[in-house]
């Protein structure tokens, strides 16, 4: 499903990324390993094309994502949850969660919503809360909630599980295995196996730009 190539990424003048390659079956779960400054998030931006290749290639179903303009991934069925959450503070849980249905124009929106609040009850219960009223934890929730909204076919999680109390770590882990059941791709950064180990089909590692192993 997803296919990157000899991929390479500068970030002004400093090479972040250097010739990565990896391939993502559909339906398939890879864990993204790698110390903090490996390029994990970078990766996962030049997917998303919030970063743009300096070489190397990138498809998903096909389809040329070096190429496609950024918004065109939620149209695929890509969707991202950033390290930082980036909740709109002012917005309640739900607002925050429809933004990217709105963002495009989306005819489903309320089926959308309603299918991740059914993977996610949690968000129900708070829906009415504002971004700024909420965990660490809850946020994550709520970030994954959003992807969730146009990430149909295949999800980028970068360090979900990081900085969450261990009961919401585990719930996270219980909603990213379900995803996996229902048929969803799924790519999970972490800065080691703590949580990915068991639900993980293949370990990517990622060193200083590169590569170094694939299990």
């Amino acid at each position: 499903m997803l296919s990157v190539a000899k991929l390479n990424v500068a970030i002004q003048s400093v090479q972040i990324l250097r010739n990565v390659s990896l391939d993502l079956p559909s339906g398939t779960m890879a864990g993204l390993i790698g110390r903090n400054g490996a390029g994990k998030t970078t990766l996962m931006k030049s997917i998303m094309g919030l970063l743009k290749a300096t070489s190397g290639s990138i498809t998903f179903d096909g389809n040329d994502l070096v190429a496609a303009k950024t918004h065109a991934r939620t149209r695929l069925g890509i969707g991202y949850m950033p390290e930082d959450r980036r909740l709109i503070p002012d917005l309640t849980v739900e607002d925050n969660v429809l933004v990217p249905a709105w963002a495009a124009h989306s005819a489903d929106a309320q089926a959308r919503l309603e299918k991740v609040y059914g993977l996610i009850p949690e968000l129900r219960e708070f829906a009415l809360r504002k971004g700024s009223q909420l965990s660490g934890g809850q946020q994550k929730l709520v970030a994954l909630g959003r992807a969730l909204m146009c990430g149909t076919r295949l999800l980028l999680l970068d360090e979900p599980f990081e900085g969450v109390a261990p009961a919401l770590a585990h719930r996270l882990v219980e909603v990213v295995v379900n995803l996996k059941r229902e048929g969803m791709s799924v790519i999970v950064s972490e800065s080691d196996l703590q949580h990915s180990e068991r639900m993980v089909d293949q370990i990517i590692v990622i060193d200083r730009g590169a590569i170094t192993s694939v299990e």
